[in-house]
């Protein structure tokens, strides 16, 4: 029998200068049992850095049809498609064909997820971002999670300062793009 997924809650005081984003998040996802502590913190992070009005999280590594964050309009329409992780160049395709803005955030090398897209079709490839975070910082969050944590995510200049539970951490918001 498979494990269930382990419901994690976020308190985020979020100040986002470089966007203008002051907000306090209260946030409920979902950590399913395959699903590396690593990608949910990037999954948030994703969520906090392109927050704005309509953002979503989809079912997670369980939704097979939808990006791990998404952003839609009053109407419903798909208006961002935000992929976590190293998706597969089909599933960014379908995403630049879907919504009018595709994003990817990585907690692993950027360098090594751009390589598996090359030479495939992807519609609108050089116009997605690619962001990434510095050596041990996605890895240094995830080890301070907690089920209920309180996370202080400042940007300013493109880069982030994190407070997770008491640890402080920060990094570059590297961006390079997908092709």
């Amino acid at each position: 029998m498979a494990i269930g997924a382990t419901i994690h809650t976020f308190t985020v005081h979020l100040a986002d200068v470089d966007r203008g984003v002051y907000e306090e998040l209260s946030l409920r996802t979902a950590r399913q049992s395959a699903e590396t502590a690593e990608f949910m913190m990037t999954r948030v992070l994703a969520y906090c850095l392109e927050h704005e009005d309509g953002i979503a999280f989809s079912e997670g590594i369980a939704a097979t049809d939808e990006p791990a964050v998404f952003v839609r309009d009053l109407t419903g329409s798909l208006l961002a498609w935000i992929e976590v992780g190293a998706p597969d160049a089909a599933r960014l395709h379908q995403g630049a064909l879907a919504a009018d803005r595709v994003a990817v955030y990585t907690h692993r090398d950027a360098e090594k997820v751009a390589a598996l897209w090359a030479g495939k079709r992807i519609h609108r490839g050089g116009e997605i971002p690619l962001y990434a975070f510095e050596p041990g910082f996605v890895e240094a969050a995830a080890a301070a999670l907690e089920r209920r944590t309180e996370l202080t995510l400042s940007v300013t200049e493109r880069r982030i300062y994190l407070d997770v539970n008491g640890t402080s951490l920060s990094s570059a918001i590297l961006e390079r793009p997908a092709q």
